[in-house]
């Protein structure tokens, strides 16, 4: 099969997160096949998105206003802010439903490596939106890796001059966790991170 605006189209597809080029071709033929039921809607709510979707200016997430729908609500605590890396983190912890406060994306972690550094994220903006909301609480809701931890490091060393709390997730051994399973980063940190049960 050579099909220039077929191959290109599957291209395109096989760029997106978690699809592969047999994935794209799979998905490809679906929606030619099904053009007015699959390829048309889709077409539209694409251009609809891209027309009405925009980053909230105050916290970054995705919204159809800014401020977002999370950043304006009056049920949330507007003392208390959960950093975290990307939307899809905020999707997680919207979903859980136990968190009550407002969020800020980061963009992503500091990193050497891939040359990131604080102006390509939105930390200064984190610092000086702590600074200007009199927030009372922030929390580092960011990966366990080298990368979240050195970013962890540097907000909680930016926020030591100001009159907030700082404070990240637990770690250590997940519950329904087997210990003979678990790797040796998370038994250690597990250990350091005890507490007292009586």
């Amino acid at each position: 099969m050579s099909n220039l605006e077929i191959d290109s189209l599957i291209n395109e597809i096989s760029k997106l997160p978690g699809f592969g080029r047999k994935s794209a071709q799979r998905i490809t033929l679906f929606l030619l096949k099904n053009k007015s039921k699959a390829l048309v809607p889709l077409i539209e709510k694409l251009k609809t998105a891209n027309d009405k979707i925009i980053n909230c200016e105050i916290c970054f997430n995705i919204d159809t206003v800014t401020p977002c729908s999370l950043c304006e609500s009056n049920k949330r605590d507007h003392l208390t802010i959960c950093v975290v890396e990307d939307i899809s983190d905020l999707w997680t912890l919207e979903r859980i439903g136990f968190y009550k406060g407002l969020y800020h994306i980061l963009g992503g972690n500091l990193s050497a490596v891939n040359g990131i550094g604080i102006d390509d994220l939105s930390i200064n903006k984190l610092i000086n939106r702590v600074k200007d909301n009199n927030i009372k609480e922030v929390i580092l809701a960011l990966s366990t890796n080298m990368e979240g931890q050195t970013t962890s490091h540097v907000i909680a060393d930016k926020l030591k001059s100001l009159d907030v709390e700082v404070s990240k997730l637990a770690q250590g051994v997940p519950i329904g966790g087997e210990f003979q399973y678990l790797d040796e980063n998370t038994i250690s940190t597990a250990f350091q991170s005890r507490k007292s049960i009586l």
